[in-house]
């Protein structure tokens, strides 16, 4: 195999495929790239037997064939090589030639029949949207995705797909983020899918701004087409709770509120939050919202803003991080915050089709 290329090229193609790359596996396979050169380009491939990434690139292939070799070991000689023209020759022992400049390199590799397969999605429904689309889906609920190892299921969002709507959610069991998307559904096609934190981490740095993004999958996996990467990755087995019974059918009061200020205003009353004090204090009244915040060991903070609020006087508590992670999440300027009590959730929404419902804190703490 002989291939040549551009460094910036090359290593466009490295970052994509990097990340899955298991830096503890003890499969020495697992921690390399394969490498593929055909006439119609060559592709990169990366895995860690849960998630499969597969990028092409444009490169010379002077002569077919293929290779695995350390990836990061990889990267990081592409990137430390002066030269802007890079030539990677790899003869039958897989023994890896690289060469740019005054740069010369041989790394030994592992053949491609100790890789494992990139994964197939059989039988698959298949659905296409904007990347913008899902990238904004995600980027709105992932934030609540649960990293507690025992409750498996909350370990990744839910992606339902049902009556030509995607709906995506994910949740903690203290707080739930939720987005809608129309889609165009075959009539068969009614599914829930539960998609890993780690795969939902990248196949959002996969996406952009332009273009389309197919999904296809079975009731196994998944398979992310993006551009010019493929991602696959095996999906969490079990039922997703049901969500729709922590979202309350009704509420007393709804006050708009201005996304940038409450949240520059959360997170300055944070400051004085500690692990036994969490709490930050909302308290509205007549055109008021006061924001306190107090530890015995630390001291108090109190800010107040200016809100369009005629309703009777309420106060609510709630953990800051996580009031202020869909503050951070969503790009309206406006948001509106629906009470009930000071112990029924906290809902808050926008003028598109997401929610958020934020459990309460009492006496300081979760």
């Amino acid at each position: 195999m002989k291939l040549r290329f551009t460094k910036e090229k090359f290593l466009d193609g490295l970052q994509q495929v990097l990340n899955v790359v298991s830096t503890r596996s003890t499969l020495p396979i697992l921690s390399n790239v394969l490498i593929r050169a055909e006439k119609g380009g060559v592709s990169l491939t990366t895995t860690d037997l849960d998630i499969g990434v597969r990028c092409r690139l444009q490169a010379e292939v002077v002569g077919e064939g293929s290779t695995t070799l350390p990836a990061r070991r990889l990267f990081a000689i592409i990137r430390e090589m002066a030269a802007t023209d890079i030539e990677i020759e790899v003869d039958e022992k897989n023994v890896a030639t690289i060469q740019g400049g005054p740069s010369h390199f041989r790394v030994l590799g592992l053949p491609e029949s100790e890789f494992p397969p990139f994964p197939k999605v059989d039988g698959a429904h298949a659905v296409t949207l904007e990347q913008k689309a899902l990238r904004d889906l995600l980027r709105r609920t992932s934030y609540a995705m649960s990293t507690d190892e025992s409750r498996f299921v909350l370990n990744g969002i839910l992606m339902s797909f049902k009556d030509d709507k995607l709906v995506v959610v994910a949740t903690d069991g203290r707080r739930l983020a939720l987005a809608e998307q129309e889609v165009e559904l075959s009539k068969d096609c009614k599914q829930d899918l539960i998609v890993p934190n780690k795969t939902v981490v990248e196949v959002a740095r996969l996406l952009e701004d332009k273009g389309n993004v197919k999904i296809a999958f079975s009731d196994s996996q998944v398979l992310f087409e993006i551009g010019g990467a493929e991602l696959a990755s095996k999906l969490v087995e079990g039922i997703y709770p049901n969500y729709r019974q922590v979202i309350p059918p009704e509420t007393k009061v709804v006050i708009p509120l201005e996304r940038e200020a409450l949240l520059q205003a959360v997170h300055r009353a944070a400051l004085l939050t500690n692990e036994k004090n969490q709490a930050v204090r909302l308290q509205f009244t007549r055109n008021k919202l006061t924001i306190t915040a107090s530890a015995p060991e630390l001291g108090e903070s109190r800010e107040s803003l200016a809100v369009n609020y005629s309703g009777p006087e309420i106060a609510i508590g709630f953990n800051p991080a996580f009031l202020m992670d869909p503050l951070r999440n969503i790009e309206n300027d406006e948001v509106r915050l629906e009470l009930t009590d000071e112990y029924s959730p906290g809902v808050l929404k926008i003028k598109e089709p997401f929610l958020y419902v934020i459990m309460p804190l009492r006496g300081g703490t979760a």
